[in-house]
Order: C-alpha cells, then structure tokens, then sequence
C-alpha cells in the first residue's frame, strides 16, 4: 500500500535506513503489542551501533506502545478474527455491538460505536480472554532503559490544511486511484478501512464521483490532522516547534534537545 500511506521513496530508503517499511501485506494481522515488542529488540541492536534513534510518524497509539507501553491483550484466534468479520460482512456492526454491551458494557459506553474496527477489535479481546476488554486496559507506563526525547511538529492551521490538500493531489497524480483499484478485491480487510482506500472504494462502487471522493479523502485525512494534534497536545513532555516559523532551524533546534 505504498502511494496510500505515503510510503519513504526508493532514494529516501537509500539515504536513511529505514525499518518496518514495506514488511506486511494487507491481509497480515498486526497489532501495537507485537510492533513494540519488535521495536525494542531493534532498538537492542540499533543501540549497539548508534547513540540516537529516531521513531517518526504519527500513528499515536504505535508510538505510545514503544514510549509507555502497552496492555497485555491476549493474540486473537486467526478462525475468530474471520468468524467476526464474516458476521460483519453479513450483518453489519448491530450484532456485534450487542455482544459487546453485554460481555462490556463498560468499554461499549466510552467506544466510537461507528467505528468497527474498535468494537471488533474489543469483542475478539472480550471472547478471547474470556473476560471485559475494559478489565484489560491498565495503561501501563513501562521503565524503558533509554533515554525518551519527544519533538511535535506542527504548522499554521490554514498552511497544514493547504499541504495536506496538495498532498492529496499528488498522491493521486503518483497514481493512488490504481492502486486503490488493484486492492478493491480485498476491500473487507481491515487494514484497507484506511482514508484514501474507503473513498475511492465508494466511487468505485458507484456511490460517488472521482471528484467527491478525492475531497472526501482530504477532508478525513484533516480531520484526522486534527486527531492527532489533540492527542498529542495531551502529552507533556512533547516539545513542538512551528515549522511554519522555524523551518530552517528544526536540525539544530532538535540537537539542542538531545
């Protein structure tokens, strides 16, 4: 899914090294316990040979996996992960909502019940641990034996939403739309409920023009700007740095830091 997640080109993979780039295909489960567990036993490498590392991206939860650490959840059944999905394919999200509000009624009143890969994900926990997802989730905050700097970047509202429209743009004219094309076959899978994906799925299907959906995809994907922001403003010991002000000063501004 390279042009869809704005994968690292083939010359910034030759000017970087680079690691969990390109490793899984979309049917593949993966989960942000197994990546932090993969991460640390990278890092016990990586540190042999380098005395800073850099984890850069925007997936919150992936991130707070390897910074805080994650809750124990147990690994899902390969046969009940596809058991629900089927039961989802059928008959939507109503059935599955319901078992989750009686095996968790607790995690059931805080989840975005329209969003079905978290009531999925909680229910499989629920029917795999044999007990409430929301018993599950301690928030651990785990020693790790380094050091953690934090650095948000962050732009003017009006230049961010500008770059992420052109971002769009681009991904297009780099061929998102046969890409999607290539993946529509398998547009059940998880990982391809993804903005980018799901909108040109829907014009695919007929329910859009090419147009709405490509508008669709940069309203989600600001919208999903907007998520991240708020998540991490809650983090304290982030330090950000307005790329709008400081763009050419960010490598030395991030020295100074370590």
């Amino acid at each position: 899914m390279t042009i869809g997640t704005a994968a690292p080109t083939p010359e910034q993979l030759q000017r970087v090294d680079h690691y969990f780039v390109g490793t899984l295909s979309p049917e593949d489960y993966y989960s942000a316990s197994e990546y932090e567990q993969h991460v640390l036993t990278l890092l016990d490498s990586l540190f042999k040979q380098y005395p800073v590392v850099i984890l850069t991206g925007g997936s919150m939860m992936y991130i707070d996996a390897v910074c805080k650490g994650i809750d124990d959840i147990p690994t899902i059944d390969e046969g009940l992960r596809m058991e629900l999905q089927d039961l989802y394919q059928k008959e939507g999200l109503d059935p599955i909502r319901q078992q989750l509000k009686i095996l968790d009624p607790v995690f059931y009143d805080m989840v975005d019940l329209k969003n079905p890969k978290r009531v999925i994900h909680a229910l499989e926990v629920c029917l795999m641990a044999g007990k409430p997802y929301s018993m599950l989730r301690t928030n651990p905050q785990k020693e790790r034996p380094f050091r953690i700097v934090k650095v948000g970047f962050n732009r003017e509202r009006e230049e961010l939403y500008s770059r992420i429209n052109r971002r769009v743009d681009l991904m297009m004219e780099e061929g998102l739309l046969h890409e999607a094309e290539s993946f529509y076959p398998k547009r059940h899978l998880n990982s391809l409920n993804t903005v980018g994906y799901k909108e040109l799925f829907e014009y695919f299907d007929g329910v859009c023009t090419l147009e709405f959906a490509v508008d669709k995809i940069k309203q989600h994907s600001r919208n999903y700007a907007r998520k991240q922001l708020t998540w991490f403003k809650k983090d304290k010991e982030i330090h950000w740095v307005n790329l709008s002000e400081n763009d050419g000063d960010v490598v030395q501004e991030i020295c100074n830091l370590l």
